[in-house]
C-alpha cells in the first residue's frame, strides 16, 4: 500500500484539493456484505480488468468502474485528477431504502464502519460520510450519531425515501440529529420522479437525477426544514439540479401565491442561500453561473467518482473557469476544509457517544 501523500508532496501544492462527491464500495466491503447480509443480494462480477457488473437487491448496474472497489486504482485516479482528498460515501445502489429496515440498518453500519477504517488508514486522502436506514428515521438518527462518533463527518442521503419527499414529518429526527451534530449532508438523487416517461435515451439520469434533486431541495425549503434547522449543512449533488437556475422563480411564487406559504412564513431566499452545491455540471458557463449566483463559499468540488456520469476532469474544469484566484481556491478545497472542520470535531464526536 502506498504511503499517504500530502498536498505539499504532490506537485508543490500547498492547498488540499477536496472532492466532496465520490462513492466507494470496496472489495472487502462487498465480501462482508455477502457474508453478513446475504439478503441484500450484493454481487460484483468482473467484465474485464477495468469494469464489472454490480448487482444489488436484484438490480444490475453496469459498467461499474474498477476504482469503485479497488483502492490502488482509486489512488492512481485521484493522483491523475490532482485530487488530494475525497469525501467518500456509499454507492447509491446500496441505500437499500426499499428493504426491511433492520437489514438496511445492518448494511449501513457495516458500510460505515468500512468507510471509517479507510479514513483511519489514509487520513490524508479520505474523509467519510455515512449511509443511513432512512426508511426508519429513528434508526437513521441513531446511526448518524454512531457514525459521527466513529470518525465520519456526515451522511449521504437519497433525494426521496421510497417516494416520500424530504419534508415528510417522520424524517424530523434525522434533521434534528444532523443539525445538532453539525453533520455535512450530501443529497443524491435516487428513485427519480417520472421514471415511466424517462426510459429512453438514459433520460432517467440525464433529466431524472437533476429533477429529483430539485424536488428534494424544494421540499426542504417549502416544507420549512431549512428554516427550522438553520445549522443544517445540505449539499445538493450535480450542481443542485435546476435549483440555482430557478431559485428566483421560487421566490416569486412565494410572493404571489398562498400555497408556498403553508409551511414557510418568510421568503425562501434565506433557505436557498444556505444550500451548498457540487461542481458536477460538465461546462464552464454553468459552473461560472453557479459560483456567481451561490457564491464561491457554497460551491464544492465534486467528481461523482467512479461513475461515468461524473468527471475525472473536475479540478481542471474549475481551474479553466473564469473565476478569481480566491474563488478558485475556495471551490477547489478551502471551502470544503472550513465546512468539514466546522462540524464540531471532538465535541461533536463526544456528543454522539
Amino acid at each position: 500500500m502506498r504511503v499517504n501523500q500530502t498536498p505539499a508532496t504532490r506537485k508543490g501544492h500547498t492547498m488540499t484539493v477536496i472532492d466532496v462527491h465520490a462513492h466507494v464500495l470496496a472489495a472487502d466491503t462487498i465480501r462482508l456484505l455477502q457474508r453478513e447480509a446475504p439478503a441484500a443480494g450484493i454481487k460484483l462480477t468482473p467484465i474485464d480488468s477495468e469494469f464489472g457488473v454490480l448487482e444489488v437487491a436484484g438490480f444490475a448496474y453496469r459498467p461499474f468502474p474498477r476504482g469503485g472497489w479497488d483502492l490502488e486504482q482509486r489512488l492512481r485516479d485521484m493522483d491523475a485528477a490532482e485530487v488530494d482528498m475525497q469525501v467518500v460515501s456509499n454507492t447509491p445502489q446500496t441505500f437499500l431504502y426499499g428493504q426491511e429496515a433492520q437489514l438496511t440498518a445492518a448494511t449501513a453500519r457495516l458500510q460505515n464502519d468500512q468507510i471509517a477504517r479507510l479514513v483511519a488508514a489514509h487520513p490524508n486522502r479520505f474523509k467519510g460520510i455515512a449511509t443511513l436506514p432512512m426508511q426508519a428515521p429513528e434508526l437513521a438518527a441513531g446511526e448518524l450519531a454512531r457514525a459521527i462518533g466513529a470518525g465520519l463527518v456526515g451522511a449521504h442521503i437519497g433525494s426521496n425515501i421510497n417516494g416520500r419527499n424530504l419534508d415528510d414529518p417522520a424524517l424530523e429526527p434525522v434533521w434534528a440529529q444532523a443539525a445538532a451534530l453539525g453533520a455535512f449532508i450530501l443529497i443524491h438523487p435516487v428513485g427519480v420522479a417520472g421514471a415511466e416517461r424517462l426510459k429512453s435515451y438514459y433520460l432517467a439520469n440525464l433529466i431524472g437525477n437533476p429533477v429529483d434533486t430539485t424536488i428534494a431541495a424544494a421540499s426542504l425549503v417549502f416544507g420549512g426544514v431549512m428554516e427550522r434547522f438553520p445549522s443544517l449543512k445540505i449539499c445538493l449533488a450535480h450542481g443542485g439540479g435546476f435549483v440555482p437556475y430557478q431559485a428566483d422563480r421560487w421566490v416569486h411564487g412565494w410572493q404571489v401565491r398562498g400555497e408556498p406559504k403553508v409551511n414557510l412564513k418568510i421568503s425562501p431566499q434565506a433557505s436557498l442561500r444556505r444550500f451548498y452545491y457540487d461542481t458536477i455540471l460538465h461546462g464552464a458557463p454553468a459552473l461560472e453561473f453557479l459560483v456567481r449566483s451561490a457564491g464561491a463559499g457554497h460551491v464544492l468540488l465534486g467528481s461523482d467518482y467512479p461513475f461515468d456520469m461524473g468527471t475525472p476532469e473536475c479540478v481542471r474544469q474549475v481551474r479553466a473557469a473564469s473565476l478569481s484566484p480566491a474563488e478558485r481556491a475556495t471551490v477547489l478545497g478551502e471551502g470544503a476544509a472550513a465546512l468539514l472542520d466546522a462540524r464540531g470535531g471532538v465535541e461533536a464526536r463526544a456528543a454522539a457517544r
